[in-house]
This record gives C-alpha cells, sequence and structure tokens, in this order.
C-alpha cells in the first residue's frame, strides 16, 4: 500500500491553526516551494510566514480550520504533505474548494464541512472529530459543544479508511470488486 495510514475513528487532538476564506493552500508553504516533497525543506518552510513556531506546537491528531471556499487556487499536494508530515489529521472549513477537495480526499484526507466551525473554536481548542459523521465536539468549561456537517459518503468513507483511493482501487482489485 502507499501514502498515509488511514485516520482513526476519532481523531483526538487540537486546533492547530484557523484560516479564513478563500485561503490558497499554498501560502501554508509558500508558492516558491510547492514542487518540493522532501520532508526536511518543507518542515523548514511550513506556516513561517504566519507563526514560525508551528511546527514546534502542531501534534499527531491535531487539525486545521477554515473559512469559506479553503483550499481554494490550483490544487498543489505539497502544502498538505507538509502539515500531514507534521501530524495534521483532519481539516474542517465552512466550505471547500472543489479541487482542493477532490484532491485531497482521493488522497485519504479528512475534509470536513461543518458549518460554525471557523467562529466556534480558537486556535489551541482540544476537539474530538468523528470524521465518518462529521461530528466535531469541543469541549468546554461549561460542557461539551458539538457541530456536525453532512457526512462524507459511502464512496469517500470507504476511500479515506482505505487511506486514499489508489489503496483503495488497489484493494477492490485484489478482491475482483468494481469488475
Amino acid at each position: 500500500m502507499t501514502g498515509y495510514p488511514p485516520p482513526a475513528d476519532i481523531i483526538e487532538g487540537r486546533v492547530a491553526w484557523i484560516f479564513g476564506d478563500d485561503f490558497d493552500i499554498d501560502l501554508v508553504i509558500g508558492v516558491e516551494n510547492i514542487k518540493t516533497y522532501d520532508a526536511d525543506e518543507l518542515k523548514a518552510v511550513t506556516m513561517t510566514a504566519y507563526d514560525p513556531t508551528f511546527v514546534d506546537r502542531v501534534r499527531p491528531g491535531d487539525v486545521i480550520v477554515g473559512g469559506r471556499n479553503f483550499g481554494y487556487g490550483h490544487p498543489h499536494y505539497p502544502p498538505m504533505v507538509a502539515l500531514r508530515n507534521l501530524g495534521i489529521a483532519a481539516v474542517l472549513a465552512e466550505s471547500f474548494s472543489p479541487g482542493f477537495w477532490r484532491g485531497e480526499t482521493y488522497n485519504g484526507m479528512p475534509l470536513l464541512t461543518v458549518p460554525g466551525i471557523s467562529s466556534t473554536v480558537r486556535t489551541g481548542d482540544p476537539v474530538a472529530v468523528e470524521w465518518r459523521t462529521a461530528t466535531v465536539r469541543i469541549p468546554r468549561a461549561d460542557g461539551t459543544q458539538t457541530l456536525t456537517g453532512p457526512p462524507p459518503s459511502d464512496r469517500v468513507r470507504r476511500v479515506i479508511s482505505a487511506g486514499g483511493s489508489l489503496n483503495l482501487m488497489l484493494a477492490e482489485h485484489r478482491h475482483g470488486e468494481g469488475s
């Protein structure tokens, strides 16, 4: 198999960063770095334009949050490669750019549309994300706040569970599905 391992059914982490509307994902590493896949090079430039301490703060299971049309622009993969290599386990946004959503979903990353997410959470908030149901739980001092969005389709759940579309296709081929 190739790619990244599938996510846990419940992703537990923190909000590592909140991006605004129409965010071009290439800016995570800088447009000048969109052709590299070298993990060390990407780590050295990830989020330096926004928060030079980001790389040191992010932990496996953390998520990023976006506003409307997250991933706007050309869908280059190195920015998400950089974020995934740091441990980002899901992207929660008000909505996604179609090209970004398609490319990253089929790479096995849970991208969940969650109305109200960008105005509800703050950087550093703990979250528990049940990606199969698009349910986000945010523990608060006065109780847990829950947000939900449309759950992924059966096919998208299968792609993410397999760790990406290539892994799913290979598994289906081995089992004679889809013929």
